[in-house]
């Protein structure tokens, strides 16, 4: 797919990956729907820096745990650029919580945030992106495919995240594709340690921390290269799932 000129929808585009993403989209020409949810000042933020570089676009408010909201989305999208070639679903958020701690106001957030928000979100941009023969990426997580205990509803959201991918890619072929790509040790949450950070990088096979540009490198593949590429999760992790 060329990218200059087509609209690219960004969901979570306020800030970390997904406003890494939306940046590296606007560099290859793209018009750009931002995503935010209650981070108004980050997607503003994201704007202005996309706006510097001489391209389209504009920030578009939803919470997407209500699925409503999460299937307007695309159309509101749609409206405002008349098209939409692109989706990439990078809403999510990541909550420490045991199997024991997971309540189930907690779960339902989690699930609803990080899974069926993507669903909603794909359903609702459907009519456009089946007319531009468009591209779905989807923000899994290298959670989703091994476990982590401390993280239990977390990693099962993004396991589930896997699925919807290979769903809606067999689902929607041939006119659109729909992959993923499951970062790994490339942004810890803020709140995290040195000592966190270096062990993890330690623990690393390639033996240091990823960084947005690693993921955006493997979304601008799917996009720009991936025309025969369907179904599929790229891991980004540096190698921690074959250590």
């Amino acid at each position: 797919m060329r990218l200059t000129s087509r609209v690219a929808l960004v969901t979570g585009a306020g800030h970390r990956v997904g406003r890494a993403i939306a940046l590296a989209l606007a560099g290859r020409g793209m018009r750009v729907a931002i995503h935010y949810n209650r981070s108004r000042a980050d997607a503003d933020g994201t704007a202005a820096a996309i706006r510097q570089l001489g391209t389209e676009c504009d920030t578009f408010a939803a919470d997407l745990g209500d699925a409503e909201a999460a299937r307007a989305l695309g159309p509101r999208v749609a409206a405002r650029f008349g098209g939409l070639d692109v989706l990439i679903n990078s809403a999510g958020i990541m909550t420490r919580a045991s199997i024991e701690e997971t309540t189930p106001e907690l779960w339902d957030e989690v699930m609803n945030v990080n899974l069926r928000s993507a669903f909603f979100t794909v359903q609702g941009a459907l009519p456009s992106l089946r007319a531009a023969k468009g591209k779905v990426v989807n923000l899994a997580d290298v959670g989703g495919l091994e476990p982590w205990p401390k993280y239990a509803a977390h990693c099962i959201s993004k396991a589930g995240v896997v699925m919807l991918t290979k769903t809606l890619a067999r689902a929607l072929a041939p006119d659109i594709t729909v992959n993923a790509v499951a970062p790994g040790a490339v942004l810890p949450p803020d709140e995290w340690s040195d000592a966190a950070r270096k062990h993890l990088a330690s623990t690393t096979p390639l033996g240091r921390l990823g960084s947005p540009a690693d993921v955006t490198a493997a979304v601008l593949y799917l996009l720009e290269g991936g025309d025969y590429v369907t179904g599929e999760t790229i891991v980004v992790d540096g190698g921690r799932l074959i250590r």
